[in-house]
């Protein structure tokens, strides 16, 4: 997986140590309703597109930034979802970290879906009746699936989550 250089800095002087990161995700839905997942290369299962906000970056800004460069794909963003810290990741080289995630709905503006970097295996659009056979299967995780439904409920102009899901 490709880190970003500030992290990949920071990871010297503090080694597998956890950090707190701000992230992005996306709720990125297709002209059929069907949501965006990629089968992410580190831990193996189906996810919502995100990524690391780099220093002095908007969060919006590193949105477009990831799916462009994961999925091939451009995105006009509907609005913030939700705001919500996670629980710790262990990555498999060792590293810990927990994420501040901003999650936006977004709709499909232009491209194909496909995998345009070693971060994913597979990318795929999939109804939103399909999350729940992935999670029972073991291939969506729990808090994906939350953010998912969560994004899917979102309405423009609606209140975004800030407190604890439901």
């Amino acid at each position: 997986m490709p880190m970003p250089e500030f992290l990949r800095a920071l990871r010297e002087r503090v080694g597998h140590a956890p950090l707190f990161l701000s992230g992005v995700a996306g709720v990125v839905l297709d002209a059929d309703d069907r949501l965006l997942l990629t089968r992410r290369s580190d831990l193996g299962y189906w996810a919502l597109p995100s990524g690391i906000v780099e220093p002095g970056e908007q969060p919006a800004r590193t949105l477009h930034r990831e799916l462009a460069e994961e999925c091939d794909v451009t995105v006009q963003i509907e609005g913030l979802v939700s705001l919500r810290s996670g629980d710790e990741v262990r990555y498999p080289n060792g590293d810990r970290a927990s994420y501040l995630t901003a999650l936006f709905r977004c709709r499909l503006h232009a491209g194909t879906a496909r995998v345009a970097d070693e971060e994913s295996t597979a990318v795929g659009w999939f109804a939103p009746e399909a999350l729940e056979e992935l999670h029972t299967g073991g291939v969506l995780p729990a808090h994906q699936l939350v953010r998912a439904r969560e994004g899917l409920a979102w309405r423009p102009g609606g209140p975004a989550g800030f407190d604890e899901p439901h």
